[in-house]
């Protein structure tokens, strides 16, 4: 079975909308008195991300393309660029970017393998542009 890829067609999320969360690790055990103690659940957990792309008409049919067919309605994996760090420039300890010897920047590369959430895409309609709203669960 391939995974499904993040269409390169469709913009990076927007930062104004960006929520990260990660999923509960912990089982709180209850006691008669006193403060409550919790113990590790899991060893790793997933994060969820809620996020929201702003889409034109012909990226728009990418998405419901991508949503619809190669993730079976948002029941498969998938892997999407990470946001927060996919694309952006390698800096030195100096803050100033590396650079390649070409004299091009270095860009990160990371991409996340994740699902669709338990908020599915969402549609509203701003000027002639559509935003989609939705969550993506990061596997650990």
């Amino acid at each position: 079975m391939t995974i499904a890829i993040w269409p390169a067609d469709l913009p990076k999320p927007e930062r104004n909308t960006w929520s990260s969360q990660p999923q509960e690790a912990r089982l709180r055990r209850t006691s008669e008195a006193g403060p409550a103690a919790y113990r590790r659940r899991f060893s790793n957990v997933s994060k969820v991300v809620s996020l929201s792309v702003l889409l034109t008409a012909d990226q728009r049919a990418i998405f419901d393309n991508f949503y619809e067919y190669d993730t079976k309605k948002g029941a498969l994996l998938f892997r999407m660029p990470d946001p927060t760090t996919d694309g952006w420039a390698l800096n030195a300890s100096d803050g100033q970017p590396l650079l390649t010897s070409e004299g091009q920047p270095i860009l990160l590369a990371s991409m996340w393998l994740c699902t669709f959430g338990d908020q599915l895409p969402a549609e509203t309609i701003v000027g002639v542009e559509f935003r989609k709203t939705f969550s993506v669960e990061v596997m650990p």
